[in-house]
């Protein structure tokens, strides 16, 4: 059956892609128009300026990954890249001891500060062209629904105050999900709306590779679709939020555009297994899912696993998306979606290079010098806005026993880029 599937992906999917040439203008209008594809600006004339904010800056951390690709480069198409970036100031919320950040401060110039305002300029000023929010590691509490306490809203409240006594704004970068409270989430976009910056967010899982190179044209009528992964380390939010940024970044593209989530459900163990059998996701696209990771493990999805967990999504146009842990089948993040018309899933593997490089942070890095140089998000942060709010749901459905949660704050809005940003090709240096 994987056979079947494998070689019939493609065919089909492109079979799709084709009869949908021209369909594109059928969806309903849309609350958010999606800019087109920006790329970063000629060569400034002077490096831009930037403020790292972060947790931790530690080996393997997400500062250390993000900060030093623009302080040493990375590479893209094969061939190292530098970015017309300075990271001028850096905060630190924590210092483990491990911390890597005054060596690296030192070795490189970056001024280490002591307050978020500081590393912005100091005295209520504003002298950089930019901001990194890394706010992920650390040593932070779990509240009772198995979130990590991050203080990402404190710490972008705290760059707010700096753009409002200072009059001006800069572009703003947030890694991950928003917040773990989705109001929190939407108070941020908010304040990037009204004091008119740019605003990005989200994870690196949308713009890494994808084996097969699929990019659904927008306005592929998508019925259902699926992410699989597995991972089992601390909270399970810590690894949903990567899931369902795989699976919105590819039905955010469906007929009609983004419309918002009716309702959601978050089940573990048998009730899992159940909603499968009982058709509320699909086994086929689970199987299509899998099969496309290199890390699939032999024998049976439901001998293997032995606690899955599931959040089943259901649109407000009947759509039907669910992400799937699988850590005793998979460690990769698997996608695949089925399409009016065929029966047969359109699937491929988002895949992340392993640390210590963990090379999908090059086109992340990519993607946020898109920001930077152009003063706009390359796709809307309105995406991450809906995956941290249902994130932020599906724990407190969790801990309810798999309580269905529904709300306004779910019907966000908006229309997918033209192009998502991931980059093609291969992985390995081409020098």
């Amino acid at each position: 059956m994987h056979h079947a599937i494998l070689t019939s992906t493609r065919r089909n999917f492109l079979a799709s892609a084709a009869a949908l040439a021209g369909s594109a203008a059928l969806g309903a209008p849309r609350t958010i128009q999606a800019a087109d594809p920006i790329a970063p600006a000629s060569a400034p004339r002077r490096k831009l300026r930037v403020a790292a904010i972060n947790s931790i800056y530690r080996l393997r951390s997400h500062a250390y990954h993000i900060c030093d690709r623009f302080i040493l480069g990375y590479r893209r198409n094969g061939f190292h890249h530098q970015p017309p970036v300075q990271i001028v100031r850096m905060f630190n919320d924590q210092y483990p001891d491990d911390d890597l950040s005054r060596a690296h401060c030192k070795k490189f110039g970056i001024e280490l500060c002591d307050t978020v305002e500081a590393a912005l300029g100091g005295a209520g000023s504003l002298d950089v062209d930019g901001v990194l929010v890394i706010i992920e590691h650390g040593d932070y509490p779990l509240n009772e629904f198995q979130q990590v306490l991050y203080p990402r809203f404190e710490m972008f409240e705290k760059v707010v105050e700096v753009f409002r006594r200072s009059g001006k704004a800069v572009p703003v970068f947030v890694d991950k999900q928003l917040s773990y409270d989705h109001r929190r989430a939407a108070k941020m976009v908010e304040l990037s709306r009204e004091l008119k910056f740019g605003l990005m967010a989200g994870s690196s899982l949308p713009v890494t590779w994808r084996r097969p190179e699929i990019e659904p044209p927008v306005g592929t009528p998508f019925t259902e679709a699926v992410c699989t992964f597995g991972f089992d380390r601390a909270s399970p939010e810590i690894y949903f939020i990567h899931a369902l940024e795989v699976l919105q970044c590819m039905l955010e593209r469906r007929a009609g555009g983004e419309t918002g989530v009716k309702s959601l459900e978050c089940l573990e163990g048998d009730a899992v297994w159940k909603a499968g059998d009982a058709g509320r996701w699909s086994w086929k696209l689970v199987e299509a899912a899998v099969a496309r990771c290199e890390s699939n493990n032999i024998g049976s999805i439901r001998h293997n696993v032995l606690k899955p967990q599931a959040i089943l999504v259901e649109y407000r146009d009947g759509t039907k998306g669910a992400v799937v842990n699988l850590v005793e089948q998979v460690s990769e993040f698997g996608f695949a979606g089925f399409v009016k018309g065929s029966d047969q899933p359109v699937s491929s593997c988002f895949f992340l290079p392993p640390p210590p490089g963990a090379r999908f942070f090059d086109p992340l890095s990519w993607n946020i010098e898109r920001l930077l140089t152009s003063g706009q998000s390359p796709y809307p942060v309105e995406r991450t806005l809906l995956t941290s709010t249902v994130l932020d749901l599906a724990m407190h459905s969790l801990k309810d026993g798999g309580k269905p949660q529904s709300g306004a704050a779910l019907e966000i809005r908006y229309a997918a880029p033209a192009d998502s940003g991931f980059f093609r090709g291969g992985v390995r240096d081409a020098e």
